[in-house]
């Protein structure tokens, strides 16, 4: 029996044919199979989707998606944000099956099989990369943090929970009831 030789990183192109039926994400070149996200998690999501897509739409600020949706960080690099905002400036990356680059924005909502990564490997991931703010969304502490990107690395900017509104730099003018979230 052979044992993988941890030297060795996968591409975008051993990603590119992992089956259609299973999610994804490539991280340092390892892959690693996501699991199906819980019904909390779901219901977070498409409401700050909504929320998101509604602001964006509205003020013509770019584009909002939603996982599953590759973003091509590196060649070694692959992930699928809960959710993520691609400015009008950062449009040039969008392409039919992924966005190329950097989003502005990357919302993670924290599921117990990916807490952990989100909060440290996908963290530093994003900050490397030039990804300008970073949501994690805790749906058990029904909270959500904004990280900043500064000097190379994310600094919490706010931690907002039930009866706080949520406010957003690079989206000017957002606000969200956090309360709203985890109705």
């Amino acid at each position: 029996m052979s044992v993988p030789d941890p030297r060795i990183k996968l591409t975008y192109r051993d990603y590119a044919n992992t089956p259609d039926d299973e999610r994804y994400e490539l991280l340092d070149g390892e892959l690693i199979r996501m699991t199906a996200p819980a019904e909390i998690h779901q219901r977070v999501s498409i409401l700050l989707g909504w929320r998101l897509i509604e602001f964006v739409t509205e003020n013509g600020l770019g584009r909002v998606y939603q996982a599953p949706f590759d973003v091509v960080l590196s060649d070694t690099d692959v992930v699928q944000p809960d959710l993520l905002f691609v400015s009008n400036e950062r449009a040039h990356g969008v392409t039919a099956a992924n966005v190329q680059g950097a989003p502005d924005l990357v919302v993670e909502i924290l599921s117990p099989s990916s807490a952990e990564r989100d909060r440290t490997l996908k963290r530093r991931l994003y900050a490397r990369h030039g990804v300008r703010e970073y949501w994690i969304v805790d749906t058990d502490a029904r909270t959500a943090t904004v990280l900043l990107l500064r000097d190379g690395g994310f600094e919490a900017a706010a931690t907002y929970g039930e009866g706080e509104t949520l406010k957003s730099p690079t989206l000017p003018g957002f606000a969200l009831d956090v309360a709203a979230l985890f109705q």
